[in-house]
C-alpha cells in the first residue's frame, strides 16, 4: 500500500500537481519545490502571501549542498542529534522555485524521517514543499480528520496513508542557522 501511494503521489507532483500527505509532523500540502507554478497553486489554495516562505523536505542531509550555498558544519550535528523534527532555516537558497525562497534568500529545510516522505523524495530525486494543511490564518490540523474541506477539495491528490492515525501531531521546531554557525529559535 505504501509503495502504491508513493507512486500515485509521485505521478501527481511530477506533473506539477499538489498533494495532501502525512509527514513526521502534521499533515502537509506539497509539490515539487523547484516548480514555481506548482508552488503558486499551494499559495493560492492556502490564501498565503507570496512573501512568506515555505518549508521544503529532503530525504537526507547529503542533499543540502544542492539547495544551500554554504552549509555550516554544525548543521549536520543538529540534524543527527535532534530528538524531534527540526526545520533549519539556511541562508543562500539555490536551485529552488523563487516563490519557495524567502525575500532574504533563506529557506527552511527539514530532513524527513517519515517513511512516506522519504520514499517519495527518493523516487522524485528533488525536494518537496511541506506546508501545513490549513488555510492561512487558521490553526494547523493535528490529525487528518481536522483538515478542512476546502483543503481536501483543493489538492490534486490526497494520500491514502495514516488517515486514521489519531495521535495529535506537532509542527517541527524551527531554527535559523547563520553561515558562521550561530543559531536562534524561531519556533520551539
Amino acid at each position: 500500500m505504501l509503495r502504491d501511494e508513493v507512486n500515485k503521489a509521485f505521478d501527481i507532483i511530477q506533473a506539477g500537481g499538489i498533494i495532501l500527505y502525512p509527514t513526521d509532523t502534521i499533515w502537509g500540502i506539497g509539490c515539487d519545490a523547484t516548480n514555481e507554478s506548482a508552488v503558486a497553486k499551494i499559495l493560492k489554495l492556502k490564501g498565503r502571501p507570496e512573501n512568506k516562505s515555505l518549508i521544503i523536505l529532503l530525504d537526507n542531509e547529503n542533499r543540502l549542498d544542492s539547495y544551500v550555498s554554504e552549509v555550516p558544519e554544525i548543521a549536520y550535528d543538529l540534524i543527527e542529534y535532534a530528538e524531534n523534527p527540526l526545520t533549519i532555516v539556511f541562508s543562500g537558497a539555490k536551485n529552488l522555485a523563487k516563490n519557495v525562497v524567502n525575500a532574504d534568500s533563506s529557506v527552511g529545510i527539514r530532513i524527513a524521517k517519515h517513511p512516506f516522505c522519504q520514499q517519495l523524495i527518493q523516487r522524485f530525486r528533488k525536494p518537496i514543499v511541506s506546508t501545513s494543511a490549513n488555510l492561512s490564518g487558521e490553526n494547523s490540523p493535528a490529525t487528518f480528520s481536522e483538515i478542512s474541506g476546502a483543503i481536501l477539495d483543493g489538492v490534486d491528490y490526497v494520500v491514502d496513508f495514516e488517515q486514521d492515525k489519531n495521535s495529535k501531531s506537532q509542527p517541527s521546531t524551527i531554527m535559523k542557522l547563520e553561515a558562521n554557525g550561530q543559531f536562534s529559535f524561531i519556533r520551539r
